[in-house]
């Protein structure tokens, strides 16, 4: 039996860990959950659940529940020191953002093994959070369907023998537009992707290409890689989910279904492949796939992580910074799509060579940023 600890249960990885696990109760358990603002599917998820620790938002916020009840951003970190049994442990987390950060790093000094779906820890500290993994002794996995792809695609693999990472992107809401049709596209039409059912925050990083960004400096921490060696290409079916390049020029590449569940159980299950219901065979025979560059002209975005992943330091948590608070910007319509670009190039260009890469300077950029943005483009309109 393994003991999860789900952080964001829901949202949409957490209510699909929560749905393909109910499969395998003799292997998995969730002893600990935090759940989100909506109060009536968080009593449906603890129903359903049964944990022994729930985080609620808010203090002011109740549900009917046996469980121990903790609250906010202190209950995340509750719930990342918190131990159930003996049993082995591992820390979901599905958490959208910048309040992913400290929960795993709590977790891995608890000895909780991670099994990774926030982007935001690995881009805002990957050099940090290494270093615990390795010194705790704790297994890191990516939840991520483009990471998981790779780590088993490199499975008994050796990475001399490496010549590119290969990670595929759907291109996003707006993969058919130009720069110039970008100019008047709103809110509604940037949620509308054609290949995923996400949250709001990475439905907009996936249309202006931030998330690949972010996938490109995760992939750098996950598999110890050059970013010279980690390339991006379109690919809007989203049915090959990432490849690897040899030295010899073959390529080795998974398939599967646009279905976070089959990452998430491996993730969870690994070595292992256990069966999986309620998701038919991929039909070979009637696949149809396309590959097509990604532009750094169009995407501007995407080059700007890699500017930052190579800069390294504080740079991409300055860049991560910049991009949370635009995005949150842009869905309380308060600034345009192109916007939102414009806001992040004007604090990624200058210079943070001074400040010190620990923690505590990772969280303190990272909040005097966010809240900068805040004040500036929220209050000003």
């Amino acid at each position: 039996m393994i003991d999860l600890y789900l952080l964001g249960a829901s949202g949409s990885i957490g209510r699909q860990t929560i749905d393909i696990i109910s499969n395998y109760k003799k292997q998995f358990r969730i002893v600990a959950m935090s759940v989100g603002r909506d109060l009536s599917l968080a009593q449906d998820l603890v129903d359903k659940v049964k944990p022994e620790l729930v985080c609620l938002r808010n203090e002011s916020d109740k549900i009917n529940t046996t469980a121990k009840i903790c609250y906010g951003d202190s209950g995340l970190l509750e719930i990342a020191c918190f131990k159930a049994s003996n049993n082995r442990a591992i820390l979901i987390n599905a958490l959208v953002g910048s309040a992913g950060l400290k929960p795993t790093v709590v977790a891995i000094q608890n000895k909780k093994d991670i099994a990774l779906a926030n982007k935001e820890t690995l881009v805002m500290a990957g050099d940090l959070i290494k270093e615990l993994v390795k010194e705790y002794n704790v297994k890191l996995t990516p939840i991520d369907s483009e990471h998981n792809a790779i780590w088993q695609c490199l499975k008994g693999e050796n990475k001399k023998d490496v010549k590119e990472l290969i990670i595929t992107a759907s291109g996003g809401s707006f993969r058919n537009k130009k720069r110039s049709d970008l100019v008047s596209v709103t809110k509604e039409d940037a949620l509308k992707h054609p290949n995923w059912q996400m949250g709001a925050k990475i439905t907009i990083d996936s249309a202006t290409m931030m998330n690949k960004g972010f996938e490109v400096i995760e992939a750098h921490y996950l598999f110890d890689m050059p970013y010279s060696k980690i390339k991006t290409i379109m690919h809007k079916e989203s049915i090959v989910h990432s490849l690897v390049l040899f030295n010899d020029l073959s390529l080795k590449a998974l398939l599967g279904h646009s279905d976070m569940r089959i990452p998430i159980l491996y993730a969870l299950s690994y070595p292992k492949h256990l069966k999986i219901k309620n998701i038919k065979q991929l039909d070979l025979a009637g696949l149809n796939l396309h590959f097509k560059e990604l532009s750094f002209k169009r995407f501007p975005l995407l080059k700007a992580a890699y500017y930052c992943g190579n800069l390294g330091k504080l740079y991409p948590t300055v860049l991560n910074a910049a991009n949370e608070a635009a995005v949150k910007l842009f869905l309380e319509d308060k600034i345009s799509f192109l916007e939102i670009e414009d806001i992040i190039f004007s604090y990624i260009n200058k210079n943070y060579d001074d400040i010190p890469y620990n923690l505590d300077n990772i969280l303190e950029i990272n909040e005097k940023i966010q809240t900068e943005i805040l004040k500036k483009y929220g209050d000003d309109k």
